[in-house]
């Protein structure tokens, strides 16, 4: 008889921010077509007139998918919220092997534009956010097999061109700078913390309805792109692979990716840069 091999996130445990919908939901389905099992935190409790999709609708995807799931309807802003919501996760699944940050919130603003509500809005989901559910993670990642922080943020850029919008920049780096440092601390522990940012832009509610509508989302790639790209970093071995700042298509053809049109929402099609990338593709790339 032969043995199938077990997939690598089998029985692993994920606590992953803002999972409600979008590239959240991606990652964590990805992870769950493995048997993993999926707490998710997110304020998204009732349907949204704008925004499709709950954490429960998440809960069931995620089953659905092949994983089990623990739907926790929380703040990340506020620690004793993350707190009670990873004690949860704890007590249902045993321990956290996976810590992904992926609550955001975003305003392109100008400082002229972001009032300070907005500005602490965003820098509390990013930058605090990052900190409290990492934080609270990390003690029970301490003594796993493989355990890796992954956190939803871009390269930090310090030209001209990518210091603005000021707020939104600053809530973005601020959580990149948070994965870096906890790289350094928990080296030693053998917990990797690593970023990853998509080279284009990725067919999402908020692309939908901030940057262009159905235009914007034809020059996007599927969520997909960033969920095998985040497959990927988690089945690295977290010892060795820690304190990068990644982007997705990059990963992905050094995982052996060959043809990266297949996550094209539109075929053919010219995509759209994302924020503080150069190009949509890797140096060298032609595709097939």
């Amino acid at each position: 008889m032969v043995r199938m091999a077990q997939a690598p996130l089998s029985g692993k445990t994920m606590f992953i921010s803002g999972a409600s919908r979008g590239i959240g939901l991606a990652i964590a389905k990805r992870a769950a077509a493995d048997g993993a099992n999926i707490a998710l935190i997110a304020k998204t409790a009732e349907p949204h007139p704008k925004l499709e999709g709950t954490i429960y609708t998440a809960a069931e995807e995620i089953e659905d998918a092949g994983g089990q799931a623990l739907p926790i309807v929380g703040d990340v802003r506020d620690g004793d919220s993350v707190a009670a919501a990873v004690t949860k996760a704890v007590e249902q699944f045993g321990g956290i092997d996976i810590c992904v940050n992926n609550a955001s919130a975003i305003n392109l603003g100008s400082i002229e534009e972001v009032p300070l509500k907005r500005f602490d809005l965003m820098n509390g989901i990013q930058i605090r956010g990052t900190y409290a559910v990492s934080q609270a993670c990390i003690p029970h990642m301490k003594g796993r097999e493989n355990p890796h922080i992954l956190t939803l943020s871009p390269p930090v850029r310090l030209e001209p061109e990518w210091l603005k919008p000021t707020a939104y920049m600053m809530a973005k780096f601020g959580m990149t700078l948070c994965a870096l440092g906890i790289a350094e601390e928990m080296r030693e522990h053998g917990i990797a913390s690593n970023t990853l940012w998509p080279r284009t832009l990725v067919a999402t509610a908020a692309v939908q309805n901030l940057l262009g509508g159905d235009e914007a989302m034809a020059r996007a790639r599927k969520p997909q792109v960033y969920a095998d790209a985040a497959y990927a970093v988690f089945t690295k071995p977290a010892r060795e692979f820690t304190g990068n700042t990644l982007l997705c298509e990059d990963v992905l053809l050094d995982s052996g990716v060959t043809d990266l049109s297949v996550y094209d929402c539109v075929p053919g099609g010219e995509l759209g840069v994302d924020l503080w990338v150069d190009t949509p593709n890797p140096p060298g790339y032609t595709g097939p």
